[in-house]
């Protein structure tokens, strides 16, 4: 009997109906089939090492590979690929440098078997998650230049991308699904859709098909298996990633719980498979601009939800390249939640005491540089309280049997922003960094140390700087130091401040849930949904200044649902019905909602609010919310404190009569912009409730 055809999402060729040897002979009838193939396809087919005359890949020609796809041939890369095995190409030749392939669960061994074929690495390296291993992988990046060591602390790295390789590439980031309107709505009017992009499974098929095969020669593949959560919590989720890339083996390590424990959990069960390579086989003849290797024309961040599968190209940049974090932990874990019952969320979670004991967990999301970190870690300035850190990124909230929605922290570490990042702004991150912590596009101190934007810690007059580039760096220069989107990864265990039930499988009881953004007008410091409901609403219309793209001026107010715009991994509309779904099961205790804007500037561009450790002050008063205290009046937007219910004693003097001013030609304005957005990109999919509460909201504002 023939293969059975594969499915066109799939990433990498099946291997069920291989012959019972790897090398067996290949029926006479495939054989005939082949001969309406072109000789260039046939040799990268079949070649042992299918390298052309210049040691480039042999890869066919877009006219040769068009003939895999002519409907009477009726086969496809994928489809031919399990004849394509010979006894020098198969999997149990390739060299193992550690771990034994013949021990991994079935569906783990297929999956390595199918990307090595397809990818074609020198070598397997499989992943046990320990110090010897951790230390021999830093080793090695040292040796090839692509990590620096910092002698002023402990174990500690510094790494410098290429200058193209710097960020997320949300461009070339996409969900692949068989109708578009699964990933995303269809906006209004031929208008341009913002709330993420869509590739189709044929042209999607058809981009792994050029840029996957013999991608690793000359490279290791690591094996990588994860766990998103607590090993064995029945809120976590394992993923399996394949990389060609040490540095990732080095900072998956720091952000999940890696190694033999979690294949020892994961035994025949599901897995997310996760395929990455940096796209720069040894046999490539590019110029590379740095020793970092990378391959930014043809960078792919693609996420195929209906079958668990993610696969990255072209970046060894974080975000891109650390599966686990955004694409696991959100978009795929987003579907997942829809799928199960559950949120996957961008947000932080903290535990805070109050003065007398009691405790409460709160979750929040904001966008990009709005403090999601800094909260979570924050000092509370208020005497008496305390504040502890779940987690500063990614929460996963799920029902417990009583309706509480109880929370984990899918990660094991902290991938910040450095620049900012100070002992005034976040003296607790500050110290998580001093030692076990890979640095990536900061600047280095003569003196073995980092050094960026806003670290507020002056340099004696014998230490010199040099820059991220690699340049000579003084203060005053017109170039940053540190790129802006340069980063710190470190293991959370190092936190000062982690809750004692950070890593609890049950997770930890949410209370309250807190969207904000930075909005320099119009917006109250702190203010409650009036319902779960029009909560929902509150996040759908979320907004925060944002630094514009290079054709703007200045800085301009953006459009940011849940803060997840980036992340989401299926249609907003259909995202927004899962969230008002919510309030439907049984016995829910549902979290209280609030919203929070610690930016608002008065008249002469100055903060209304000082931050930081002083937001434990809005905290307070959350958690008297929560217990039912009676310090809150009615306005059109939510409900935001009685005059004198903020504690604000040992403050300089707040002008919280400007703080919390609405005026009504700001919100009249709000509200048009949110309506003009909602009913634009969400179009159809604007869930009814959503529409009404907009509504709702118009009619109050109208009314002030």
């Amino acid at each position: 009997m023939g293969c059975p055809r594969a499915e066109k999402t799939s990433l990498v060729p099946p291997l069920r109906c291989r012959p019972r040897s790897l090398s067996a002979s290949r029926p006479a009838s495939a054989l005939n089939r082949f001969a309406a193939l072109p000789p260039s396809l046939l040799a990268f087919l079949f070649s042992p090492t299918p390298l052309g005359s210049s040691g480039q890949p042999c890869i066919p020609s877009p006219g040769a590979m068009a003939a895999v796809y002519r409907p009477g041939l009726r086969l496809s890369w994928h489809r031919l690929s399990p004849w394509c095995w010979s006894s020098h190409r198969g999997i149990q030749n390739l060299r193992v440098l550690s771990g034994d392939l013949g021990q991994l669960p079935a569906g783990v061994r297929d999956f390595v078997e199918r990307s090595a074929h397809l990818c074609q690495p020198e070598s397997v390296h499989v992943c046990d998650g320990s110090e010897a291993e951790n230390t021999a992988t830093l080793a090695l990046l040292e040796q090839q230049g692509l990590i620096r060591k910092l002698p002023k602390y402990s174990n500690c790295w510094l790494a410098r991308t290429d200058p193209k390789d710097v960020a997320r590439v949300e461009s070339k980031t996409v969900i692949v699904t068989p109708s578009q309107r699964d990933t995303v709505p269809l906006p209004a009017g031929g208008a341009r859709g913002q709330l993420g992009n869509w590739m189709s499974p044929a042209e999607f098929q058809q981009a792994v098909d050029e840029r996957f095969p013999g991608c690793m020669q000359g490279r290791t593949m690591y094996v990588l298996p994860f766990s998103m959560g607590p090993v064995g919590s029945p809120l976590s989720r394992i993923g399996v990633q394949l990389t060609d890339s040490a540095y990732v083996v080095a900072s998956m390590r720091i952000m999940t719980r890696l190694g033999t424990p979690v294949l020892q959990a994961l035994g025949d069960g599901d897995f997310v498979k996760c395929l990455h390579s940096v796209g720069q086989p040894l046999t490539w003849k590019g110029d590379p601009v740095s020793q970092w290797p990378c391959n930014p024309e043809k960078t792919l961040i693609g996420h195929v939800p209906d079958q668990r599968e993610i696969v990255s190209f072209g970046s060894g940049y974080g975000g891109n390249s650390l599966l686990g974090k955004k694409c696991f932990a959100l978009r795929i874990a987003s579907r997942l939640a829809r799928d199960e019952g559950w949120l996957a969320e961008h947000m932080l979670v903290l535990g805070i005491t109050s003065p007398a004991g009691k405790k409460r967990y709160v979750a929040a999301a904001f966008p990009s540089a709005c403090g999601k970190t800094n909260l979570a870690m924050m000092r509370p300035t208020l005497p008496g309280w305390k504040v502890e850190c779940v987690g500063d990124d990614i929460a996963w909230m799920r029902f417990d049997s009583e309706g509480r929605l109880r929370a984990i922290n899918p990660e094991n570490g902290f991938f910040g922003v450095a620049p900012g990042t100070s002992a005034i702004t976040n003296p607790n991150a500050m110290a998580t960094i001093q030692s076990n912590t890979l640095f990536t596009n900061v600047a280095e101190t003569s003196d073995g140390g980092v050094y960026w934007e806003g670290i507020d810690q002056p340099l004696p007059p014998d230490i010199t700087v040099t820059s991220w580039l690699g340049k000579p760096w003084k203060p005053g220069d017109k170039e940053p130091c540190a790129h802006p989107n340069s980063r710190f990864c470190a293991p959370a265990r190092q936190c000062p401040i982690m809750d004692p039930a950070w890593e609890a499988p049950e997770g930890v009881p949410i209370d309250a849930i807190i969207f904000g953004g930075r909005r320099p007008k119009g917006v109250p410091l702190v203010y409650e949904a009036f319902s779960w409901r029009h909560g929902v609403f509150v996040g759908s219309a979320m907004r925060s200044e944002s630094t514009a793209a290079a054709e703007h001026k200045g800085k301009i107010i953006m459009h940011d649902p849940f803060a997840m715009r980036p992340f989401f991994g299926y249609n907003f509309g259909r995202y927004l019905e899962h969230w008002l779904s919510m309030e439907g099961h049984k016995g829910a205790q549902l979290p209280r909602i609030f919203h929070v804007n610690w930016f608002r500037r008065d008249e002469a561009g100055h903060f209304l609010w000082p931050g930081f450790g002083e937001n434990s002050r809005v905290l307070d008063w959350i958690c008297r919310r929560l217990e039912g205290e009676d310090s809150a009046r009615e306005t059109p937007i939510g409900l935001v404190p009685k005059e004198g219910a903020l504690d604000l004693s040992g403050l300089k003097p707040i002008d919280t009569t400007q703080l919390f001013s609405l005026p009504k030609d700001f919100w009249e304005q709000e509200v048009r912009d949110i309506r003009s957005y909602l009913t634009e990109q969400v179009n159809q999919d604007l869930p009814k409730e959503v529409l009404a509460e907009l509504e709702a909201l118009e009619g109050r504002v109208h009314r002030m």
